[in-house]
């Protein structure tokens, strides 16, 4: 029975950090190309907060399997209807993490805050202890959603970025990946790839914004 009771615990813990990092991730994804001129993801009624717009199966099982990196469902966006598709597109993909990055600073914060405070009373513990792990929690998620995201390997951002950047030619060679990045992305999650090059670069950010 404690062992239910810790899991639930766990998961009361875990899902609100989880899913404001993956719904503030895509919303900002649709707001920015909305902003840009592409109004796919209003029209598709992505343009929303609500969580259970953006959730994708996989993606959640792998969050909760590592607990610090996955996915959301994309938000559809229409780079014909940009201004400047290369370059619009760099920014529409850019918001993902940059919005994660922003959530996991003010995490930081209230962390910090809520860490030098005293706690006394039931109501109080009942309220702010649980407030400062999701705190804590939101901080390592957010980063490492941002993180994750930024590597340039389709179908993440950091490949709409880098397209982004590169001359047009180069860009068109590289987006020929895209058929084969799932799987180039489940091949090094299952190896030690991630374990060896990115977990060191997600913990060291980590360890930056919430201190020793």
């Amino acid at each position: 029975m404690s062992d239910i009771s810790h899991i639930i615990q766990q998961v009361a813990i875990y899902a609100p950090p989880v899913l404001l990092a993956i719904t503030v991730h895509e919303f900002s994804h649709g707001w920015v190309a909305d902003r840009l001129g592409d109004p796919t993801a209003r029209m598709a009624g992505r343009l929303t907060l609500n969580p259970l717009k953006h959730l994708d199966l996989v993606g959640t099982l792998v969050f909760v399997i590592t607990r610090m990196i996955g996915w959301a469902k994309p938000v559809p966006v229409n780079p014909h209807n940009l201004k400047n598709p290369q370059r619009d597109m760099l920014w529409v993909s850019l918001a993902g993490p940059g919005s994660n990055f922003l959530v996991a600073l003010a995490s930081a914060f209230l962390f910090h805050s809520l860490k030098g405070m005293t706690i006394s009373g039931s109501i109080s513990s009942g309220i702010l202890i649980p407030l400062f792990y999701m705190a804590q929690i939101s901080v390592s998620i957010n980063i490492a959603l941002a993180i994750f995201n930024l590597i340039p390997i389709p179908p993440l951002d950091g490949s709409k970025i880098l397209m982004g950047l590169l001359p047009p030619a180069q860009a068109i060679s590289y987006a020929r990946l895209e058929p084969y990045g799932f799987v180039i992305l489940l091949v090094l999650i299952m190896t030690d790839v991630f374990d060896v090059v990115l977990f060191p670069v997600i913990m060291g950010a980590i360890h930056l914004f919430l201190g020793s």
